[in-house]
């Protein structure tokens, strides 16, 4: 089966596939993954006036130090502090939505009709539900929380911690990223200050609220262990975040809940863990959920840069095993670079005259060597306006502007 998202890495083409499967963090049946923005106004995200100024003097090259909370108090429970000031702006999620099973066609036939009759079965509904966790982005009601939280729900409840319970209003979902935005009928909540993901480095002390497996208001920390996980890179390539990785324990029913710095700043949106593993969850960064949201609220939905193209890094060993597939069907002269294995009819690409073996040298006249490139490169890019592409082509070097188009997102379930 192909993937919805075709400008993305294949899944089982030419490898082995990922050694790991994702779990999205929601408690519930219902919240099982069943599967460039313009600038808004700031202001979407409201802020407190006491952090502004940390926002905006942010260092180039960060330098690794211990949390300044910490180092200027040496107060060893400087988590407390963090969640009495915090904790009333995380909500819990729960949504449910109704099923309907489907009567196997033969029913439906005349012939077993006759025989049937009263005793054909009938469509039949079950309601399915679930819960996740969310922040209040908002004073006047605005809520981020993971897509795959509230993906197909027919109701969605939010829970504040005060045990105020309103109904939520699904105002968009972005399932390439798998970022939500809620709203409730209320005013004058708390919110959280947001932190600059971009200048995260591993080492930094973090600190993880939600309700994991129906347990409201749970706190775990932990560190950062690393930044810029790829969706490839922890087996979710049809998603288009630059991921951090955390050791804080998080649980099904943290998705969409909030990882904090030590000043009580969010940095990201708790999402996924790898089964089996322990000490490896996964947050998207708040910029790119900042960014998202803000689009969201304002339209109801994201559109991305599509290609309609899959592909593969090329390396030696990759090399190899597409030459042992295909033989002399494709050749491949290029050691290094983003190998095209399919071409999707009537797509960007296809207009543009992309063919299938061909190697990706460049994008926008930046080299690149890895998919994870290509992605990034096609994601700053603007739908509408060409996009120079370099590739090579039988030993030579073709120069192909391709137009890309917003991405035909295909809802799952």
């Amino acid at each position: 089966m192909k993937t919805t998202n075709h400008d993305l890495a294949p899944k089982k083409i030419y490898t082995r596939g990922f050694p790991h499967r994702l779990w999205m963090l929601s408690y519930g049946v219902i919240v099982v993954f069943l599967g460039s923005c313009s600038l808004l106004p700031t202001k979407t995200f409201e802020t407190r006036q006491s952090d502004t100024q940390d926002q905006k003097t942010i260092e180039p090259n960060p330098v690794i130090v211990p949390p300044p909370i910490f180092s200027s108090s040496g107060d060893p429970n400087f988590v407390v502090k963090v969640v009495q000031n915090v904790g009333p702006a995380v909500v819990r999620i729960d949504s449910s939505r109704t099923i309907t099973s489907r009567v196997p066609d033969e029913f439906n036939d005349p012939f077993f009709r006759r025989f049937f009759k009263d005793a054909a079965p009938q469509p039949r509904q079950r309601v399915e539900q679930g819960s996740g966790s969310g922040f209040i982005i908002n004073s006047s009601g605005q809520i981020v929380t993971n897509a795959h939280v509230v993906d197909g729900a027919d109701r969605v409840t939010v829970i504040l911690k005060d045990g105020r319970t309103f109904n939520g209003k699904v105002l968009g979902e972005d399932p390439v990223t798998d970022v939500a935005t809620i709203k409730i009928d209320a005013n004058n909540l708390p919110t959280l200050s947001v932190g600059n993901s971009d200048a995260l480095q591993p080492g930094e002390a973090v600190i993880a609220i939600g309700n994991p497996l129906g347990l409201n208001n749970t706190v775990t920390s932990g560190i950062i262990s690393a930044t810029g996980r790829s969706g490839s890179d922890i087996g979710a390539s049809d998603k288009r975040v630059d991921y951090i990785q955390t050791d804080a324990a998080i649980n099904p029913g943290n998705s969409g809940g909030p990882l904090l710095n030590a000043r009580g700043q969010v940095i990201a949106m708790n999402t996924a863990i790898i089964r089996g593993a322990q000490g490896l969850g996964f947050a998207i960064p708040i910029n790119t959920v900042q960014k998202i949201a803000q689009e969201l609220i304002a339209k109801g939905k994201v559109d991305h840069p599509y290609l309609g193209v899959q592909m593969v890094t090329l390396t030696p060993e990759n090399k190899e095993r597409i030459k042992n597939v295909v033989g002399d069907r494709l050749n491949i002269t290029a050691d290094d670079g983003v190998l095209l294995v399919e071409i999707v009819p009537r797509s960007p690409a296809s207009v543009a005259g992309l063919r299938v073996g061909d190697v990706i040298k460049s994008i926008n006249n930046q080299p690149v060597t890895k998919i994870e490139e290509v992605q990034k490169l096609v994601e700053k890019s603007k739908i509408g306006t060409k996009l120079p592409i370099e590739v090579e082509r039988n030993g030579q070097i073709v120069q192909v502007g391709v137009q890309p188009a917003p991405l035909p997102v295909r809802r799952e379930g």
